[in-house]
C-alpha cells in the first residue's frame, strides 16, 4: 500500500490549549473513519460511475425510451442500484459514526473545555472584548431545520449554560471527515485563502474583513495570522460556535478578530462601504434560496470601492457540468443533512452577484486548492486523484471586485 494511501495518524492533529483531549479508544475510531473515509473516496467511490455505465443508465433507456435529463433522474435510478445503496449506506454511517465519537470525547470533558476556554470568554476579563453575544438573535430555519452534518443539536444546541460543545465537536472531527486533506488545524482552506490573495494582489493589505459563517475560525485565523494589523470581524448565528471559536483563535495567537453573533442577511450595524473583504467559506449551500441573495446584497453594500468579495464553495451546476456529476455532487443534500445544498449549486450566482450591483465585467471564478503540509498530510483531490466531492481539498471560488 501506498502512503499517500493512508490517511494520516490522528496524532498529528495539533492539540491547541481548548483542544478536545482524545483517549486511546477515541483516537482509534478517529483513525479508523480517516481512512475509512479515504478507502471510499480512492476505492469504493469510483464503482459508482461504473454501475451507472453498466446497469443504472442502460436500464433507465430500456425503460424510459431516452436517457435520463436531469440529475435527480439519475438520483432515483441509482437509489435502486444495490452498490449505490451499499456505498451511500457506508458513508452515511460513517459521518454519525464521527459525530457520535467527537460529541461523547467533548461531552466526557465539557466541564474541562469551558473551564479551558473561560479565560478567554469570561465577559469581566479584558480578554472577551472580542467576543460579543446576542441572546435575543433567531436562529434562521436554514440552521435550525435539522442536523447539519447529522451533528446533533447542529451548530446552535447547548447542553450547558456557556456551551462551546459544538465547536469543540467541530473542531475535533473535520480530522477524520477529511481524512487529513486540510492540515493539522483543519485550516488548510485558510491558508488557501492567504496564499490567493497574495499572488492575485501582492502587498494588498485590507483594513477590514467580514467572515460570515465562520463556526470555530479554521478559515479566517490564517487571515488574521497573515494580517495582523487588519480588523476582523468574524460573524455566526450560533453561540457555541463563537464560544469555542473565539477561545481557539486567541489560543492560537489571532487577537485581532471580533467573533459576533449575527445574522448576515441583516448587517445594519455596519455603515456602507466598512469593509474592504466580505468573504464566506463553504458557507453559502447551509442558506436558503431566498437567503442567499440577502447576504450577497448586505456583503456587497457593507463593501467598499475598490474591495473584494469572495466566497469558497463548490462549483455551480451548469450545462458544461455532466448530469451524472451533478448527482454525485448532490449526494450530501440528500444523506448528509445538507438540504439547501442542491438548490444552492443550482442558482446562477453571476447573475445572484450583478442584481446585488457588481459589474459584469469585476466578476471572477478560481479554483483553490487547501494548503496543507504534504509531509505529514498528503492531498486528498490532487492532479489525477478522485475527488470526494464535498469533503476534498479543492474548492471552487468565484467573486468579484467592487
Amino acid at each position: 500500500m501506498k502512503r499517500e494511501d493512508i490517511a494520516p495518524p490522528y496524532s498529528a492533529v495539533t492539540q491547541h490549549e481548548i483542544f478536545p483531549k482524545p483517549q486511546h479508544d477515541e483516537i482509534a475510531r478517529f483513525n479508523f473513519l480517516a481512512n475509512f473515509n479515504r478507502f471510499m473516496a480512492t476505492a469504493l467511490g469510483p464503482a459508482n460511475k461504473r454501475a451507472y455505465d453498466s446497469r443504472v443508465l442502460p436500464k433507465f433507456i430500456q425503460e424510459m425510451g431516452r436517457k435520463p435529463e436531469n440529475r435527480f433522474e439519475i438520483r432515483h435510478a441509482m437509489n435502486d442500484d444495490p452498490w449505490h445503496q451499499f456505498w451511500s449506506a457506508l458513508k452515511r454511517n460513517s459521518m454519525e459514526m464521527r459525530q457520535q465519537n467527537g460529541r461523547a470525547l467533548v461531552l466526557r470533558q465539557i466541564e474541562r473545555l469551558k473551564d479551558a476556554a473561560s479565560s478567554y470568554n469570561d465577559p469581566n476579563s479584558a480578554n472577551s472584548s472580542h467576543l460579543e453575544l446576542d441572546e435575543n438573535i433567531t436562529i434562521p430555519r436554514y440552521q435550525s431545520a435539522v442536523d447539519i452534518h447529522c451533528m446533533p443539536g447542529s451548530y446552535h444546541g447547548e447542553e450547558v449554560e456557556g456551551d462551546i460543545s459544538a465547536g469543540a465537536n467541530y473542531d475535533c472531527g473535520i480530522f477524520a471527515t477529511t481524512a487529513g486533506g486540510i492540515g493539522a488545524l483543519s485550516d488548510g482552506g485558510g491558508q488557501a485563502l492567504v496564499e490567493w490573495i497574495r499572488k492575485e494582489r501582492p502587498g494588498w493589505a485590507p483594513r477590514r474583513i467580514l467572515d460570515v459563517g465562520v463556526t470555530v475560525g479554521h478559515n479566517i485565523v490564517p487571515l488574521a495570522l497573515a494580517f495582523p494589523e487588519t480588523e476582523i470581524i468574524a460573524i455566526d448565528v450560533a453561540a457555541p460556535v463563537l464560544r469555542y471559536g473565539h477561545a481557539r483563535a486567541r489560543a492560537l495567537g489571532a487577537d485581532n478578530i471580533r467573533f459576533v453573533q449575527a445574522n448576515a442577511e441583516d448587517l445594519s450595524r455596519w455603515d456602507d462601504g466598512y469593509f474592504d473583504w466580505v468573504q464566506t467559506t463553504m458557507f453559502l449551500h447551509e442558506t436558503s434560496g431566498s437567503a442567499l441573495p440577502r447576504i450577497i446584497n448586505e456583503g456587497y453594500r457593507v463593501l467598499a470601492n475598490g474591495g473584494l468579495m469572495f466566497h469558497l464553495e463548490q462549483p455551480a451546476y451548469t450545462d458544461a457540468m455532466p448530469l451524472y456529476e451533478q448527482f454525485i455532487r448532490d449526494w450530501d443534500a440528500f444523506n448528509n443533512n445538507e438540504p439547501f445544498w442542491s438548490s444552492m449549486h443550482s442558482l446562477d450566482l453571476n447573475k445572484v452577484m450583478t442584481e446585488a450591483g457588481f459589474a459584469p465585467e469585476n466578476l471572477f471564478e478560481a479554483h483553490v486548492k487547501a494548503v496543507v503540509d504534504r509531509e505529514i498530510f498528503p492531498a486528498t483531490a490532487d492532479e489525477g486523484e478522485t475527488e470526494d466531492h464535498g469533503r476534498a481539498a479543492a474548492w471552487h471560488a468565484f467573486g468579484a471586485w467592487k
